[in-house]
């Protein structure tokens, strides 16, 4: 197969009626020679922050030297960002070589692999056949069924915090969130959680205490914030001095305190080195798409990828940092089985006027439906047919009203969002 064909064999597997479980991705990788069972790994999982941490983990680390590879979820513009090795994509032919090599394993098994499942031992083989030092994994969904759960021993696991999404799947309370993610905790493992003391940490180091693995949370108390301007935000933790953070976003330095826990960790418990300038270079260059990303200077425009409670709250209070004196523009589109009414009660405190879009997904919220629960909890708010429209709209009030523009809600809607702002603008 070529890149294209293996990209619409890959998307077309969607067997209905698959049961959850790690049978299916443990005979794709037997069949492949467990490639999973010859690198090392640091697996993160939890609610929101996921991405951003494994991108400045990744960072780090090549920064440090090590030959990193980096698996996450879902893709913003391309697919071949799933799995990167030292910071690059996957590149087409290799992609359409691995999938090729899978396609007749898969095809064979009577219980079929599930499209994720797929994906993650195309990275599997990738990251081995590209002798990775380290490789950093995100958990796709909840953590102890997923498909990334097949690996043993990792350094480290990390569990950036519990909150409530995908309750269908992981359970309706925190606990049954928190012992899904807790899945990934093996046997002896160095853990590290980067929540804050509540039901779902009790939940976690127990079940970590059980399964003699040790826990560590993260000492966020000598956190200080030097500055916070669109330029990024400079901050000291523990000994650590005026750090530079590019990512935006007051949840940021919040995910970089865990990370540089995790640093810590790596070097103490795993002999890992990793210089003060790696961490420097790291923090400062690390780039991670649509978590309040700014796509333009004048007018300003920011994207966030906030789709549940957590992330709608972390962006409320980065628009307040950034923005403490005025309410925003708010162009927005959610998926229909989000809590979006809680969602709407957050945003109202900051949201001049709604703008609301429909994704491009069959399971979206139609933009009328949307504008008309922003409506509801007194919010001004326009619905448009079109991303297109709705961004046009949007942009032209914000350099009219001189007010900045944010973009909040699927990454599903991030490409085009971003390419309507392009056209917009240019």
């Amino acid at each position: 197969m070529n890149y294209e064909e293996s990209l619409r064999y890959i998307h077309s597997i969607n067997w209905a009626f698959c049961k959850p479980g790690l049978e299916r991705i443990t005979k794709l990788c037997e069949a492949l020679g467990n490639p999973q069972d010859h690198l090392r790994f640091i697996h993160v999982a939890g609610t929101n922050g996921k991405g951003s941490t494994c991108a400045m983990l990744e960072s780090i680390l090549r920064h440090a030297g090590y030959r990193t590879g980096l698996y996450t979820s879902p893709y913003i513009v391309s697919f071949n960002e799933r799995m990167r090795v030292n910071g690059v994509n996957i590149d087409n032919n290799t992609l359409a070589e691995i999938t090729t090599r899978i396609r007749p394993i898969a095809d064979a098994m009577e219980d079929k692999p599930t499209e994720f499942e797929l994906i993650t031992a195309v990275a599997f083989e990738y990251f081995y056949r590209s002798g990775c030092d380290v490789v950093v994994l995100e958990v796709g969904l909840g953590g102890r069924l997923d498909s990334t759960n097949i690996i043993k021993n990792p350094l480290l696991s990390i569990i950036t915090g519990i909150d409530f999404d995908h309750t269908g799947l992981l359970g309706n309370t925190i606990q049954e969130i928190a012992v899904e993610k807790a899945g990934i905790v093996k046997e002896g493992c160095q853990v590290l959680y980067g929540g804050v003391e509540n039901a779902a940490c009790r939940t976690i180091r127990s079940i970590t205490e059980h399964r003699h693995a040790f826990f560590h949370t993260v000492d966020r108390s000598s956190y200080v914030k030097k500055s916070a301007t669109l330029d990024g935000t400079v901050f000291d933790y523990l000994d650590y001095t005026d750090l530079n953070l590019s990512l935006l976003g007051a949840y940021q330095p919040y995910n970089a305190t865990l990370v540089l826990t995790a640093i810590g960790l790596l070097t103490e418990q795993c002999g890992f080195t990793v210089p003060e300038e790696a961490i420097r270079e790291g923090l400062a260059k690390v780039k991670w798409q649509a978590r309040f990303e700014l796509l333009s200077a004048d007018p300003i425009i920011l994207y966030d990828g906030g789709h549940n409670p957590e992330g709608v709250n972390a962006a409320v209070k980065s628009i307040r940092e950034y923005f403490p004196e005025q309410k925003v523009l708010l162009l927005s589109g959610v998926m229909e089985d989000k809590d979006y009414d809680s969602m709407i009660e957050e945003l109202k405190a900051v949201t001049a006027h709604a703008f609301t879009v429909t994704p491009d997904n069959p399971r979206a919220l139609k933009a009328v439906e949307y504008a008309t629960a922003f409506q509801n909890h007194k919010v001004p708010a326009s619905a448009y047919e079109s991303v297109e429209e709705g961004v046009r709209a949007a942009v032209e009030a914000s350099r009219a009203e001189n007010v900045p523009l944010i973009c909040l809600g699927s990454l599903y809607l991030y490409h085009d969002v971003a390419d309507a702002v392009r056209r917009v603008l240019n």
